[in-house]
């Protein structure tokens, strides 16, 4: 059975992540998407409600399955008999950076390869990282992550400002 691992913060998950995961699972039996805890980011979501929302928007995917893992991608894919690492790449810049992940990773654990998907060009633009700055400043996030993930990003924004000016009723 060939299994992947796709990892990542996914903080939030966005229609780019969502593109590579449904092309992935084409390839592959089974396709693990392991939710990461970035160390060097503050985190907008909690990797569970990161790993939730990535499972309600990929339902449809059903060789797709969601895990929470802290600590070396290859000591999960050890753990998971996982050989091949899927990575979605936008621009040359990711490229450089996951080639060097990719090289770190195949000297840790020999048996396992890393496979660049690039992104579709219509997800370009799109980073985690510019959705948490736009929903920042207020902006729409609609047709660039799941309908989930827009509504969790509101319910937190509305419990911040609830938080923020003690609106509690």
């Amino acid at each position: 059975m060939a299994k992947a691992v796709c990892s990542g913060s996914f903080d939030p998950v966005t229609y780019g992540h969502i593109d590579i995961f449904e092309r992935a699972a084409r390839m592959f039996d089974e396709l693990i998407v392991c939710v990461f805890n970035n160390v060097n980011k503050k985190p907008f979501f909690t990797a569970d409600e990161r790993a939730e929302l990535i499972s309600e928007a990929t339902r449809h995917v059903k060789n797709l399955r969601v895990a929470v893992f802290s600590g070396l991608l290859v000591n999960f894919m050890q753990k998971e008999d996982a050989h091949v690492i899927v990575r979605g790449v936008r621009t040359v810049a990711d490229l450089e950076y996951e080639q060097n992940a990719a090289r770190m990773n195949k000297y840790l654990y020999g048996d396992v390869d890393t496979v660049f998907l690039l992104t579709d060009p219509k997800y370009s633009f799109v980073s985690s990282s510019a959705i948490r700055e736009l929903t920042a400043f207020g902006g729409g996030v609609e047709g660039l992550v799941p309908p989930c993930v827009a509504q969790a990003i509101v319910k937190r924004q509305d419990k911040s400002i609830e938080k923020k000016f003690d609106l509690r009723f």
